[in-house]
């Protein structure tokens, strides 16, 4: 067994015994972000926040009472749930909210703030970083990372420099198939991340339909319990 699958075993049996302690129901909302929508789980005494950036267009679509109408496969959004109960605050944003203002909301809640951002929701990430949002920390997983990933329009390209890059920890499919986001791109982004950012590999799972969408391993089917575990202890 590989140090890496090691380190991945002990972070998941660790978030699922917190998650056993924070497992008193919790219950999605609606809240308002500068005047976008967002839903907010949070548990009575969070130990740290999240800011889920989902993929492909972003609109997720909060309802009132904090259902989600889109983008439900999408896989931070199908797994915002397993955040919480690890003990975090979680806010899964629509592709409108400033971020900026996500993470101040998020950051009177409970520090330290992570991003965590999948698919295309890595260049929202990016836009709102170069805009000037701080979070402590960012997971970019199934990254628009650099131009060799497939995209002009790249995290790299975005922000420009990566003195604005916050401690980042990149989530990647050894053979995701989407144009956009091929693991060529990953090691150039680490290498220009200036050692602000560290990359894990994840192998296996399921590759169905589109290699752009949820059910392929761009979208880590099958996956979700290690991605959760990574992007969730990584603080």
């Amino acid at each position: 067994m590989t140090k890496q699958r090691i380190w991945i075993g002990r972070i998941i049996a660790t978030m699922t015994l917190i998650g056993v302690a924070c497992s008193a129901a919790l219950a999605d909302e609606t809240v308002s972000i500068g005047g976008s929508r967002a839903v907010l789980i949070r548990p009575k005494a969070p130990r740290a926040s999240v800011i889920l950036m989902p993929g492909g267009n972003g609109a997720n679509s909060p309802g009132e009472h904090g259902e989600i109408n889109g983008l439900k496969g999408n896989q931070l959004v199908r797994t915002r749930s397993a955040y919480a109960a690890r003990g975090l605050a979680v806010l899964v944003v629509d592709a409108g909210t400033d971020l900026s203002s996500a993470v101040q909301y998020m950051a009177a809640i409970k520090r330290p703030v992570t991003v965590v951002a999948t698919s295309r929701g890595t260049q929202r990430a990016a836009e709102g970083i170069a805009r000037g949002a701080r979070p402590d920390a960012l997971v970019l997983t199934s990254g628009f990372l650099s131009a060799e990933s497939g995209s002009g329009s790249n995290v790299m390209s975005i922000i420009g420099s990566p003195s604005a890059l916050p401690r980042t920890l990149v989530i990647h499919h050894r053979n995701d198939g989407c144009k956009f986001t091929a693991p060529a791109g990953v090691d150039p982004f680490v290498k220009w991340s200036a050692g602000r950012a560290r990359v894990w590999w994840l192998t296996g799972g399921r590759n169905d339909g589109d290699p752009c969408e949820a059910r392929g391993y761009h979208g880590f089917n099958g996956l979700d319990g290690q991605v959760v575990g990574l992007a969730a202890g990584f603080r």
